[in-house]
């Protein structure tokens, strides 16, 4: 990002020229600069179109401005899942590392005491997923009365997630008069409803995000239901993978899943909403670092996991819905790499892929594996194809896609913020 164009703390800006960032992506470009001004924003953008330092950037730059202000928090960034809080943890610890500004997360599933040192040590920033922070607001831990900057990031996966209660519960702990940044790749009439109770006259930022980014090539391969690992194992044999990773739809089929092709002499990791902290974090790890090549998950995995090299998106088990779709295939093609979209299909499955396409805007070519009998035909007549959305791709140094940004005005002004 360039000195030019957005004016942050030279120490950020060291920050920015380490991390070989060079010019902003449009939804930085169009965020930043309002958020820098105190204004409260409304981001809509995938995750991997640079949106974490579109908010981190500002919130830095605000809590410098106030040196004699430090030793409390003054900043708290709620996520809806822990992967997404320590990926958004690690980049205020990359952006904020000329600075001695201090950072922690909270959330489940580990012990509460080194976050409770956090909390009352003079943390200015919080990472934290809802139930865990409000375990620690109702034991006296946490006190977010002083809290200046408020970031709901994901707003949308917490809605999905249930935990919208919460989130309200959160925002009615923290002053009135607070800057409010509220990201969501898409938007639901219950979202804007709650947006426009917790934010003043917000900028909106729209990133073209409806697709995938343009670097992904679909497929998909018709099956029959009892044929699915036989045909994962088979595409795994005769392609040319680097890093895989692979979505069911329950915690129990991955599970059994990264079993059978344990089996077959592969190793895989497994991610999914049950397995601990310590269990997640290093199966992470190991995928991040190519020490496992393959990656069997649910869609715990599908947005804030943030591994650019990975090469195959396959879909064990078709999608819930579109944005599903999108958000799980996002996971390849990042970084201005290419990357593939498998998804094994049943003749069950055949409406929901037409409901897939019809969202992509094409119609996805059907790939047959040679000497390969699936036991299903391909799925009937093409449907008719909406035209396709603008897609945004993630990537170092920019990222394709055009921004859109636009007052809300009093249709999303609270009243009773």
């Amino acid at each position: 990002m360039t000195r030019n164009r957005i004016s942050l703390d030279d120490r950020l800006h060291r920050a920015i020229q380490a991390a070989g960032y060079t010019e902003p992506t449009p939804v930085q470009q169009a965020a930043i600069p309002p958020a820098l001004e105190g204004r409260d924003v409304i981001g809509t953008a995938q995750t991997g179109t640079g949106k974490t330092a579109a908010f981190v950037l500002p919130m830095l730059q605000a809590l410098l401005a106030a040196p004699d202000e430090r030793g409390r928090m003054r900043a708290l960034i709620v996520s809806p899942t822990r992967e997404l809080a320590e990926q958004i943890n690690e980049e205020i610890a990359q952006l904020g590392r000329f600075t001695d500004l201090r950072s922690a997360t909270v959330y489940g599933g580990v012990g509460m005491a080194p976050q409770v040192d956090a909390l009352r040590g003079g943390a200015e920033i919080i990472v934290a997923c809802p139930g865990r922070l409000l375990d620690h607001v109702q034991r006296g831990n946490a006190d977010l009365s002083r809290v200046q900057t408020l970031v709901l990031d994901e707003a949308d996966r917490m809605l999905d997630m249930g935990f919208l209660a919460d989130v309200r519960r959160i925002v009615a702990q923290t002053p009135r008069e607070r800057q409010t940044m509220l990201f969501s790749a898409t938007f639901a009439p219950e979202l804007n409803r709650f947006a426009r109770e917790i934010l003043r006259d917000p900028e909106r930022i729209e990133i073209g995000l409806t697709a995938p980014a343009q670097t992904v090539k679909h497929a998909l391969c018709p099956v029959a239901a009892d044929r699915k690992t036989e045909m994962l194992l088979a595409l795994l044999d005769r392609t040319d993978t680097s890093s895989v990773l692979v979505f069911t739809r329950t915690k129990h089929r991955a599970n059994r899943l990264a079993k059978q092709i344990g089996r077959s002499g592969r190793g895989a990791a497994v991610l999914h909403s049950n397995r601990s902290q310590n269990q997640r974090r290093k199966a992470l790890d190991a995928f991040r670092t190519g020490e496992v090549w393959l990656m069997v998950a649910t869609d715990v995995a599908s947005r804030g996991l943030d591994v650019d090299t990975i090469s195959h998106v396959i879909n064990y088990d078709v999608p819930g819905s579109a944005d599903d779709y999108i958000h799980r295939v996002g996971r390849t093609g990042r970084a201005e790499r290419n990357g593939d979209a498998i998804t094994l299909v049943t003749p069950a499955d055949r409406g929901a892929m037409r409901d897939i396409e019809r969202a992509l805007g094409e119609r996805i070519s059907v790939r047959n594996i040679e000497g390969f009998d699936t036991g299903a035909t391909a799925p009937a007549a093409p449907i008719a194809a909406a035209p396709a959305a603008a897609s945004t791709g993630a990537r170092r140094g920019g990222a394709s896609g055009n921004g859109r940004r636009r007052r809300e005005g009093s249709r999303t002004a609270s009243a009773g913020r």
